[in-house]
């Protein structure tokens, strides 16, 4: 039984330590669409390198936009996502040379 346990918690701390340590991949920005959560976003792509709020009222879904810049792996495209109240409301890429 000591030994089942030991095996089960070794496995799930590797499992755990892989899905920690995998990084985003920037060539998933194309692949953002409309209505995914800010969390979904950052586990996709990663934190933005830029983040602005346009609308920060009391009561009010908040509105904003992340920006990230252009990436060995999405190379010449700025991407900018718009969330309202937390998913997202509409994603722009341009192109920046």
């Amino acid at each position: 039984m000591d030994i089942q346990r030991f095996t089960a918690l070794a496995l799930l701390a590797l499992a755990s330590a892989s899905a920690v340590s995998a990084e985003p991949d920037a060539g998933e920005r194309k692949f953002i669409r409309q209505g995914m959560g800010e969390g979904e976003v950052v586990l996709k792509i990663g934190p933005p390198d830029h983040e602005a709020v346009h609308r920060a009222v009391r009561g009010q879904p908040e509105e904003k936009s992340w920006t990230y810049f252009p990436h060995p792996r999405d190379p010449q495209t700025l991407t900018v996502i718009r969330f309202h109240a937390g998913r997202v409301a509409e994603v722009e890429r341009k192109i920046s040379r």
